[in-house]
């Protein structure tokens, strides 16, 4: 076994090598910024395949130093432990390299350090500390307690200026070093501005302006990967010393030609070597099958952490064969990937980005895949994994030291820079407030005009339908929580059986859909009533907290447009909810991704407003708003009659109070859906819910996921992209192709501009839930009589018997009042009859 263990490394290593040699892939990617810098050598350097000049040759970059720089240079290569660490260049003061930068964007920024020997100092104790123009790379490591010979750093900065300055500073009377400097350019695409998160506190957004820094590079199943290999000079090492346990893990490979790289997904993201082998699923001698392969990555827990996973299907013989959950410490970062259906066939590169942090109290990250419990035989494989750490708060990858608190030249220089800004921003504020004043005193000379009537919400249906029967408590339960949600009257309590009877012990036959939560089945009572049945997965990021709030929550929720809840289990450990059933299930299969009828444009208009009108109900309805906080196409259900109601009230939020503005909280919520100024400055609105509802309007328009990480980088988020569109007046260039030609041209523009308003970037901006329905049911009504309009003429105006035209609209800025007449813009497409469909919308007797 042994001799074929090597035997197989041999003939791996060896195909590296010839394909490296014959495959020009590997030279596809030319950087237009391409530094290497020997420092403190004489001559040029080759390593690694790349050719490394002396520090002297300053023609693109200058180094400035505030002291006299030394050089030293090793005269033996036996202690070297390459030819780059011959030599170093000794900084006894602050010293800069100040490059000049040709493209702006991302950029390697990578450092070698090595004591060399015989230098005349003593570089075992000597303090590295190494900054750029914002961001902390390195601060105050020695070697004295470091276990390897040499040190090589790998960071990704996105340079926004001209230049890019690396500054080393020694401390304590000391000196600082470095052997040698890379600063190259990569593509924009290696490091995205989003990434999915999978714990509360994981960014999401604004990754572009942040820095990184490469922990782990593994090539799964595979050898070591070296920077000739790689198109962008990167390092894959050997996974096999991070698996949790060795067995688990059986190494495949194919060869590397066969990779079929898709349009979407560029070779720079990975070598077709990582794609071609793979770790899948060994005999880890446990009884149960379903077991994970886990890598366990060491790292420091006061960060958080940007991790890629690489798929790539080279083990299954057909499509669909191989579903499988990726797990991030204790948390399901992507529940049920079925690779063949994601990429559209086998042997296809996929990745995916996550960021995390550690798990609690812990300084390693876990990183797993397992097989999803539905296919059979289980499997599950990985063939890359990178992780790289997040800057934190004061900019820095080691500490909490910032740039200015150890450039105190720069600090100072920005301190005046704040004085004068600080200046103009008093004199702005001052005349503000003079003309708040001004404009205050005019409004109370003014307190006696007449005012306008102010806007009434239609009609809400509220305590339409109500599911809930006659809480019963069962005394069964020994459970705290169990005693303490009982005692509330918050609904029915099912003992465990009662749910296991009603769904035939959870049969995967009656598997309604997969959430956050857990996984959701359909039931059956003693009495015959159909339930969906809402089982909690103990693995899952939400737990107790969302389970109690959901009861809670719908336990005092009644209208027609929320889903019903009527019961709950918490025996056994169980964390179960019992809802009404919605025989059409959630929004988003009617939209794409199942073989389902498509809607009319008419049914979806209908399931917009129903949706409205229950997140109008939860803003209004109370005493206190409550914020959904988790708006989406998934959480929208559809009844047997279409009729649509919001669901999952796990991650809800009581509203703030009549004095407050907002609720601050931690961010919560689906990547794709998420309000991006509640997730810059953690304040939650009810302009939350709305930045997500149009979403949902987009995502209801275009048939098309919220994101979609395998389309060109421009249409990955369809808010961005949709919007993009709908500013250049052409949304129905990328709606639905089975509504084209079948919708108002009236209606449309009305439901384009209703979502572009819910996606305003502030959400003062943006219109109320009550303003969002008001326009939906317009839209409607424009879409309802549409067929009833003849052909405007230039000197003629379009009547719809019966309706007089009442020039009424106080919402819709394409008509406005003026003295008594009524006044339209040419472009609107919609004409005095639209002005009729509105006066009916304002008709009390309703419709």
């Amino acid at each position: 076994m042994v001799e074929l263990e090597i035997v197989k490394w041999v003939s791996l290593v060896l195909a590296v090598v010839i394909i490296s040699m014959f495959d020009g892939s590997y030279a596809a990617f030319n950087p237009v910024d391409n530094y290497l810098i020997a420092c403190g050598s004489s001559r040029n350097v080759t390593f690694q395949g790349k050719l490394f000049v002396p520090d002297s040759q300053q023609s693109s970059f200058v180094l400035k130093s505030q002291g006299d720089t030394a050089i030293v240079t090793s005269n033996s290569n036996s202690n070297v432990p390459s030819p780059i660490f011959q030599s170093a260049r000794i900084f006894p003061a602050i010293t800069s390299y100040k490059f000049d930068i040709h493209q702006q964007g991302r950029h390697w920024v990578r450092l070698y350090f090595f004591p060399l020997p015989n230098s005349g100092n003593d570089l075992e104790s000597a303090p590295i500390t190494v900054v750029t123009d914002k961001f902390v790379l390195i601060n105050n490591f020695t070697f004295k307690n470091y276990n390897g010979s040499y040190l090589f750093k790998e960071y990704s900065v996105n340079v926004t200026s001209d230049t890019l300055t690396l500054s080393f500073i020694p401390f304590n009377n000391l000196v600082s070093f470095v052997n040698a400097i890379e600063v190259v350019s990569v593509p924009d695409e290696l490091i995205p501005d989003q990434a999915l998160p999978v714990s509360q506190s994981a960014p999401s957004h604004g990754l572009s302006a942040l820095a990184f820094e490469t922990v782990y590079r593994l090539n799964m199943g595979g050898p070591l990967i070296t920077p000739q290999n790689d198109t962008l000079g990167r390092i894959w090492e050997n996974d096999a010393k991070y698996l949790h346990v060795n067995s688990s893990a059986v190494n495949m490979s194919v060869n590397p030609a066969t990779i079929k790289y898709p349009q979407s997904l560029v070779p720079e993201i990975a070598p077709n070597w990582v794609y071609a082998t793979v770790d899948t699923m060994g005999d880890a001698n446990v009884a149960n099958l379903n077991f994970n392969m886990t890598w366990v990555l060491p790292v420091d827990p006061n960060y958080m952490y940007f991790v890629r996973v690489h798929f790539c299907d080279i083990v299954s013989k057909a499509m669909n064969s191989l579903v499988f959950n990726v797990y991030i410490n204790s948390d399901i970062a992507f529940p049920s990937l079925d690779l063949s259906t994601v990429t559209g066939g086998l042997g296809v590169p996929y990745y995916k980005d996550f960021t995390s942090n550690t798990t609690m109290d812990s300084d390693t990250l876990n990183v797993g895949v397992g097989p999803d419990t539905a296919i059979d035989p289980p499997n599950a494989i990985m063939n890359g994994l990178e992780v790289l750490k997040i800057s934190n708060d004061v900019r820095s990858l080691d500490g909490l030291s910032s740039v200015e608190g150890l450039l105190p030249e720069l600090a100072s220089k920005k301190h005046k820079v704040w004085i004068i800004v600080g200046l103009v921003v008093g004199c702005f504020t001052a005349v503000v407030f003079i003309a708040l004043c001004y404009c205050c005193f005019i409004a109370r000379r003014s307190k006696s005009s007449p005012q306008g009537h102010a806007w009434l919400a239609l009609p809400l249906y509220g305590n339409s339908q109500t599911m809930t029967k006659n809480s019963t408590i069962s005394q069964k339960s020994g459970t705290a929580s169990c005693i303490s949600l009982a005692s509330s009257n918050f609904g029915r309590f099912f003992m465990f059986q009662e749910i296991t009877d009603a769904t035939n012990k959870f049969d995967e036959s009656l598997l309604l859909g997969v959430g956050g939560f857990g996984r959701v089945y359909k039931g059956t009572l003693d009495d015959g009533t159909n339930v969906a049945v809402k089982r909690g997965n103990p693995r899952s990021e939400q737990g107790i907290a969302e389970f109690r709030t959901e009861i809670e929550m719908l336990s005092k929720l009644r209208h027609r447009h929320l889903v019903s809840l009527i019961g709950y289990c918490d025996e056994r450990s169980e964390m179960i909810l019992v809802y009404e059933y919605m025989a059409n299930g959630p929004l988003r299969s009617h939209l794409y991704g199942t073989d389902l009828p498509p809607l009319s444009w008419k049914q979806r208009l209908e399931v917009c407003i129903g949706a409205a009108r229950g997140l109008h109900y939860l803003h209004t309805g109370a005493a206190q708003s409550i914020i959904h906080r988790d708006v989406k196409t998934t959480n929208i259900l559809l009844d047997e009659n279409y009729v649509a109601k919001v669901a999952d009230f796990g991650l809800s939020k009581t509203g703030p109070a009549l004095d407050q503005t907002h609720v601050s909280t931690a961010v919560k919520g689906s990547f794709g859906y998420l309000d991006p100024e509640y997730f810059r400055r953690q304040q939650l609105t009810e302009k939350s819910d709305v930045y997500s509802f149009g979403v949902v309007l987009m995502e209801v328009l275009c048939t098309r996921p919220a994101l979609n990480p395998v389309l060109p980088r421009e249409q990955v988020n369809i808010a961005e992209w949709a919007m993009s569109w709908q500013k250049k007046g052409m949304l129905d260039q990328i709606m639905d192709p089975i509504l084209v030609g079948k919708v108002n041209q009236a209606s449309l523009k009305k439901f384009g501009e209703t979502a572009e308003n819910c996606l305003a970037e502030y959400g003062v901006d943006r219109p109320t839930m009550g303003d969002v329905l008001w326009n939906l049911e317009y839209a409607l009504q424009l879409e309802e009589t549409s067929s009833a309009l003849t052909e405007p003429d230039d000197n003629s105006t379009n009547h719809i018997p019966g309706i007089p035209l009442t020039p009424i609209q106080p919402f819709d800025n394409s008509v406005s009042m003026i003295d008594g007449v009524t006044s339209g813009t040419d472009d609107d497409g919609e004409d005095a009859a639209t002005s009729a469909v509105f006066s009916q919308l304002v008709n009390p007797r309703g419709r």
